[in-house]
C-alpha cells in the first residue's frame, strides 16, 4: 500500500520515534516535533504510538491513496477534506483507493500529523525511521517530501484502533502558551533582575522557528558570562541565553552541544508543546523545582495512560 504526495506544502516529513542513546556521538534526536500528537493519531489507526507518520508544517498538504487505507489527523487545528467532502480531525478515516486527503493551513499550532494504519515505511537509520534533514538521515531519502513522491505503508496495524479521540484527550494550541521550566545549569549566571524577568515577562515567538529551535523576542536577559561559555551538552527543551540576551528554546533537531548559557530546561511533560509554537504567539515560563517537575510528569503519565497505555515509555 502507498500514498502519493499531491501537494507537499511548506515542509512535510516522515517522523516517528527519536534516535536515542547517540547524543554522545553527536547524533540529534529528531523524531516528531510534537510526539504526543503523533501518538494520538497512531492510537486511532492501531499503530504503535511512535510509529512513523507524516508531519505537516503550517501550510497544509494533500495525499492520494493508491490503495484503501485508514488514516487519522491530529495536532495543529486545520480543515480536512476527503475527496472534497469535509472530514474531521481526531477520527479514524477510511481513504479509499484514488481518494485525496487534503489538509488546509494550520489555524492554531504549527504541525499536523497524519498516521496511516500499518505506519509509513522508511528505512531504519541509527535506530529510527525519522527524518533529520541537516544530515539527510532517515525518512524519504533524508529530505522533506516533494510533489509526486510515493511513500509506502509498512503493513497491517497492530490492532483495530479507535473511532475517535475522546474529548478530554484532544489537544488545543492557544496563541498564548505557558511552559513549565526548571533552572538550568547556568541559571545562577543571570543577573537578579533577569531571573525575575524570566518568570514574569511575556515573550514573543520570533521568526526563527523550526525543528532546530525557537528564538524568542522581548525582554533581553543578560548573564554575567556575556552569553558565551565552553561547549556543554544540550537537549531538546534547553533554554539558552546567547550574547544578544534573546532566548532560544531548543527543539527535537537541536545540536548535541552548545556554548551559550543554559538558563532553564522545559520539563518533560511540556516538551511536546515546543513543536506547536507558532511565530507571533506569546510565551511565558513558569518556574518549577525538580521534585515538582517529577510529580507533574507522573500526573501527565497517569492522565494519558488511560487512553494511550505505553505513553510513559515515549514521553
Amino acid at each position: 500500500m502507498s500514498l502519493e504526495v499531491v501537494t507537499a506544502g511548506l515542509q512535510t516529513l516522515i517522523e516517528g520515534s527519536p534516535r536515542r542513546g547517540l547524543r554522545h556521538l553527536g547524533v540529534p534526536a529528531a523524531g516528531a516535533a510534537d510526539p504526543l500528537s503523533l501518538a494520538l493519531a497512531n492510537r486511532l489507526v492501531g499503530n504503535a504510538l511512535d510509529a512513523a507518520g507524516l508531519e505537516v508544517s503550517l501550510a497544509g498538504a494533500a495525499f492520494r491513496a493508491l490503495e484503501t487505507v485508514n488514516a487519522a489527523v491530529t495536532g495543529a487545528s486545520c480543515s480536512i477534506t476527503l475527496d472534497g467532502r469535509q472530514a474531521a480531525m481526531h477520527r479514524r478515516l477510511t481513504v479509499t483507493a484514488g481518494a485525496t486527503l487534503r489538509l488546509g493551513p494550520a489555524e492554531s499550532g504549527a504541525r499536523a500529523y497524519i498516521a496511516v494504519g500499518g505506519a509509513i515505511r522508511a528505512p531504519d537509520v541509527l535506530g529510527s525511521p525519522s527524518t533529520y534533514v541537516p544530515a539527510r538521515l532517515g525518512g524519504f531519502a533524508g529530505r522533506a517530501l516533494e510533489d509526486g513522491d510515493v511513500v509506502d505503508i509498512a503493513g497491517a496495524p497492530i490492532d483495530a484502533g479507535a473511532d475517535e479521540t475522546p474529548e478530554p484527550f484532544r489537544l488545543t494550541f492557544p496563541a498564548a502558551t505557558t511552559l513549565r521550566v526548571v533552572a538550568g545549569e547556568e541559571f545562577s549566571l543571570l543577573e537578579p533582575q533577569a531571573r525575575d524577568a524570566l518568570f514574569n515577562e511575556r515573550f514573543r515567538v520570533g521568526g526563527r522557528n523550526d525543528r532546530m529551535g525557537v528564538a524568542l523576542e522581548g525582554r533581553r536577559l543578560h548573564v554575567r558570562s556575556d552569553g558565551s561559555l565552553d561547549s556543554e551538552p544540550v537537549f531538546p527543551g534547553t533554554v539558552q541565553c546567547p550574547e544578544s540576551g534573546q532566548l532560544f528554546v531548543l527543539g527535537v533537531d537541536a545540536q548535541t552541544t552548545g556554548g551559550y548559557p543554559r538558563i532553564a530546561n522545559i520539563i518533560r511533560a511540556d516538551r511536546s508543546r515546543i513543536g506547536q509554537l507558532r511565530t507571533g504567539g506569546a510565551l511565558r515560563f513558569l518556574e518549577r523545582d525538580p521534585e515538582t517537575a517529577a510529580r507533574e510528569l507522573e500526573a501527565f503519565h497517569a492522565f494519558w495512560s488511560d487512553w494511550m497505555p505505553g505513553i510513559k515509555a515515549l514521553i
